[in-house]
């Protein structure tokens, strides 16, 4: 397998920890998204969207970060990253979209270039935007995963595809330097996922494209 990613990318995050969850190789290919690498005709040969990450699996190209972890729960189903029973899975997606399609939208790269760029926003009011989005968004996801704890992750006892998201998205934060601390349960879960050497090596620090 290869894997188009950068290393601050919160969706190439998702997949990498996805991919170390289920012991699974793979070779980086490395997408420089602030120098603009994900807009080359070259890559958009691979992916259309000009977004990572792209997942190359012997020829078959998947893009969009939910849908290469489950087709990877799909076709190497241990251990499982969605729930057996259907009304499990549907709170793990239901995690899992709220962080992938409420939160980090808002949040992301192309988001932050534009009110720099084209709406002359400074730093401090990005980052104030920043700050703002990462709030209300934690805030939902406290309330979800106090509502319905069950263990140590997001669901349950093992790590899931709600957990694949949270934990990028409490980089993020910290990255901005939001306060995290009215959020106990989202950051007891984040510590909890960080003990496991899929989520750890997984960071971005770690990847070879760091800088």
């Amino acid at each position: 397998m290869k894997l188009h990613t950068y290393f601050r990318s919160s969706a190439a995050f998702r997949v990498r920890i996805a991919l170390n969850l289920k012991g699974l190789a793979y070779v980086p290919a490395f997408v420089h998204l602030p120098r603009g690498e994900h807009r080359a005709p070259t890559y958009g040969a691979i992916n259309p969207q000009a977004l990572v990450p792209t997942l190359d699996d012997g020829g078959r190209l998947l893009t969009q970060s939910l849908a290469i972890i489950e087709y990877l729960d799909e076709t190497h189903p241990k251990p499982r990253l969605l729930p057996g029973d259907a009304l499990s899975r549907a709170r793990v997606r239901s995690l899992a979209m709220l962080i992938a399609c409420e939160i980090h939208p808002v949040n992301n790269l192309r988001i932050l270039q534009h009110l720099k760029r084209a709406l002359g926003q400074n730093d401090e009011q990005v980052n104030a935007w920043y700050r703002h989005w990462i709030a209300d968004g934690f805030q939902k996801l406290e309330a979800e995963l106090s509502r319905g704890a069950t263990g140590d992750y997001c669901h349950g006892d093992a790590p899931t595809i709600a957990d694949c998201c949270l934990v990028p998205q409490v980089f993020n934060a910290q990255r901005y330097q939001c306060d995290t601390s009215p959020f106990p349960t989202v950051m007891r879960v984040f510590g909890e996922c960080m003990k496991l050497d899929a989520f750890d090596r997984a960071q971005p620090s770690k990847q070879p494209d760091a800088e």
